[in-house]
């Protein structure tokens, strides 16, 4: 089972990895630097300290009497260096391994160095003796140890040097502060980091989560305010939107005609209202089936109703392809529909519809009633009558020409142009233009 980690708590992890890798570079980076700029320190020192050394002894054993005064010379000499600085650690030893003088307090100790004689020897040997000085590592001391022959009269000495070479603890030290200001502002960083984060990215992300919940729970008046001036904002405005618009699809829904699914009667006014009040120039349609009753009394409703989702079909297609993009249909009721548009699609919208409607109304019928071209059937007093295959009565009613002031008005208006036009024969458009 996968671990669930809070976004802020990644977003945590994330800084805190970051951070502490950025730590171990940079410290690493100045770690070395430190080394090596220790180590140049250190080999430039060794390399002055051996010609001051080297020039030293040999003026001082110029004015050395005897041999017995040597002891004391070298002695004098070693406090001399060790307290000028010019060397960390130096011994005075004879060929035997003797001591005759040192400040390193191990030789010290032991009174004599036989193994600085035997590596002094080595690297005499593999240099071929030519040498003034002799150097080698001390891997075991982390120093530089150099070896200095000094021949007085027919003895030789040497002199052993010692200079330190910089390592990990020697740096450390020298770049602490470095490192503890590095880790603070990296430390202040990250906590102004994980407050912006916090603030523009975990806590909208958590509202918007929040209103989630809310609208699939059915609250579709939940809105959020998102002021983060990037993405993010602009994502909390489009979820707004988004719940305008379910809020607008559900009304529709439950305010759609069960049959077509077009939108019913509450939704056919909101719109017309809304185009009123924004001033828009506007036509409604309102479309009638002429003799529908009829041929529901002959067909019966299951034939009728196979009709009235036809008309819905021709209406929507008409619009498809020679309407605008947010041309409304509506269905009232029965086989009364209304269909909103702008006046200059109003005429071609119109045709389009008779057009398709006649041409494929007859589709409906039986062969012989479309051969004779009527149905017979009893009219509303009860006598059989002739009634023609269905045509389709289109009534326009616009505020191109006369101010419109609310849904109301426009019904009224368009009873009287729907009565006009189911006047005549056949399918027909009427577009009222009176101007009063």
């Amino acid at each position: 089972m996968m671990l669930k980690f809070k976004l802020s708590v990644r977003i945590a992890i994330v800084i805190t990895g970051l951070s502490m890798l950025f730590i171990y570079v940079f410290s690493f980076i100045q770690i070395k630097n430190e080394v090596e700029r220790i180590n140049s320190y250190n080999k430039y020192r060794a390399r002055v300290g051996t010609i001051i050394v080297k020039t030293t002894l040999e003026m001082l054993v110029k004015d050395i009497g005897e041999e017995t005064a040597l002891e004391g010379m070298f002695e004098a000499a070693v406090e001399s260096f060790s307290k000028e600085g010019i060397v960390d650690k130096i011994s005075m030893i004879s060929m035997d391994g003797d001591v005759l003088a040192t400040n390193d307090p191990i030789i010290k100790e032991f009174g004599e160095s036989k193994s600085d004689i035997e590596t002094y020897l080595r690297l005499s040997k593999s240099a071929g003796g030519t040498s003034w000085f002799y150097s080698t590592i001390n891997q075991n001391s982390n120093m530089i140890d150099i070896f200095i022959p000094v021949t007085i009269g027919q003895s030789i000495y040497i002199s052993k040097l010692s200079f330190s070479i910089g390592n990990v603890h020697q740096a450390m030290v020298g770049i602490l502060i470095p490192i503890g200001l590095t880790v603070v502002a990296v430390i202040i960083g990250n906590l102004f980091l994980g407050f912006i984060l916090i603030h523009t990215v975990v806590r909208p992300i958590i509202v918007l989560n929040k209103a989630t919940k809310a609208i699939a729970s059915g609250n579709l008046d939940m809105r959020v305010n998102i002021k983060t001036n990037d993405e993010i904002q602009e994502l909390g405005d489009t979820f707004n939107e988004m719940t305008i618009a379910l809020k607008k699809m559900k009304d529709k829904a439950e305010n759609a005609n069960p049959l077509t699914k077009l939108p019913g009667n509450n939704i056919i006014r909101e719109e017309i209202e809304r185009k009123i009040r924004a001033g828009e120039k506007f036509v409604a349609i309102h479309a009638d089936l002429d003799n529908f009753k009829a041929y529901n009394d002959r067909y019966g409703i299951s034939k009728g109703d196979d009709i009235i989702k036809f008309t819905s079909r021709v209406l929507e297609n008409a619009v498809k392809e020679k309407g605008n993009k947010n041309d409304f249909i509506g269905h009232e009721g029965g086989d009364d529909f209304f269909l909103i548009t702008t006046p200059e699609k109003a005429e071609i919208l119109a045709r389009e519809i008779m057009l398709n409607f006649d041409m494929e109304v007859k589709g409906f019928y039986s062969d012989e009633d479309r051969r004779a071209g009527h149905i017979l059937e009893k009219d509303r007093k009860g006598v059989f009558a002739k009634f023609p295959i269905m045509s389709i009565s289109l009534a326009g009613i616009t505020n191109q020409y006369r101010p419109i002031s609310s849904y109301a008005e426009l019904t009224n208006i368009a009873v009287g142009v729907k009565r006009r036009v189911k006047e005549l024969e056949r399918s027909n458009f009427l577009l009222d233009k009176r101007q009063s």
